[in-house]
């Protein structure tokens, strides 16, 4: 019996371009989340969340009539009540300082926590970005009609991108928000929002840095372990190499880890919260304004414009890569 050919139009809605990219986007991410080890680092990603929150929340009790601070306070004695007292007047004085710092501080430490998961998860997609395409030589049916090299540039580009909000933008976003329901006044949300457009700029430059390297180093081999190997040789073996105190600039300037880490003290400005605290706060103890200010010194920027050229660099070395590999074989 044959098969009568059916040439009638075709009935399914219409997709657009945005369509094409999309599905590229998010195939290569419901690929990746498939397996148990990703869920684990969701788990862990979004659980930072709510660290931050319950941060959030006790810090806020120092400044809450009836708080946990003042009536744990009141069963210490004398002594710990006037001290709750002294710290809740503290914030309450000077919440530029406290309140800006605390937000500061938990988003720095956030920052390490979302970049260290996303260069986990970076390491097993890297081969899946461009090297698999290009060793089944799936380039050809990517790059054709109706599909472009920029719709598949931007479908990738965006599997990076979905990777990186899911397990470091959002869970940062979403500890904010928790944070200022716990808020006991406007304070909290005035002082916490310059931390928070600071924290959301060096995720942004981090997402371009390494959507970039990631692209350039999947596109530089056909070998999904060549790959690999070379992925934790730029995250972990230079960031080894250029740590030590030894180092020559141009050493430290080869590591990528190193060179994010400069944009990350010039970003957040952790040693700016120290400084003002030495400066500002009424502290008697000369040698808590001392570790203070040791402490500004030891967050602050060593040499910005290096870093900033570096990354440059491997931005520019990495889309000349990857441009030049887009093409079928």
């Amino acid at each position: 019996m044959e098969t009568a050919l059916d040439l009638s139009r075709c009935r399914e809605p219409l997709r657009g371009v945005v369509y094409r990219r999309w599905v590229i986007a998010s195939t290569g991410l419901r690929q990746l989340f498939r397996g148990r080890f990703f869920v684990i680092l969701l788990i862990v990603a979004w659980t930072t969340s709510l660290v931050m929150a319950a941060g959030g929340f006790v810090f806020s009790q120092t400044v809450v009539t009836g708080g946990w601070l003042e009536e744990g306070a009141k069963s210490l004695g004398v002594r710990a009540e006037a001290l709750a007292s002294a710290i809740g007047a503290l914030v309450l004085l000077y919440p530029d300082i406290c309140v800006r710092g605390l937000f500061m501080w938990m988003f720095w430490v956030q920052s390490y926590v979302g970049l260290g998961l996303s260069l986990i998860a970076l390491t097993v997609l890297v081969p899946r970005l461009v090297a698999r395409d290009r060793a089944g030589n799936a380039l050809i049916i990517y790059l054709s009609r109706p599909l472009t090299s920029l719709d598949y540039l931007l479908g990738k580009l965006g599997t990076v991108a979905g990777l990186l909000v899911l397990l470091w933008t959002g869970p940062l976003l979403l500890g904010w928000l928790l944070s200022m329901l716990f808020a006991p006044n406007s304070d909290f949300f005035v002082y916490s929002l310059e931390p928070l457009l600071r924290a959301l700029m060096f995720n942004g430059i981090c997402l371009v840095v390494l959507a970039t390297v990631a692209l350039g180093v999947s596109a530089l081999t056909r070998s999904s372990r060549t790959t690999i190997v070379l992925w934790m040789f730029l995250w972990i073996f230079m960031w080894g190499l250029g740590n030590g105190h030894r180092a020559p600039d141009w050493l430290r300037h080869s590591s990528l880890m190193l060179n994010i880490s400069e944009v990350r003290a010039s970003t957040l400005r952790l040693d700016a919260v120290f400084v003002d605290a030495a400066e500002k706060l009424p502290l008697i103890d000369q040698r808590v304004v001392e570790n203070l200010r040791r402490s500004g010194e030891e967050t602050s920027a060593k040499n910005l414009p290096g870093a900033v050229q570096a990354l440059a660099g491997f931005v520019v070395l990495s889309s000349v890569v990857f441009l030049r590999k887009l093409r079928p074989e």
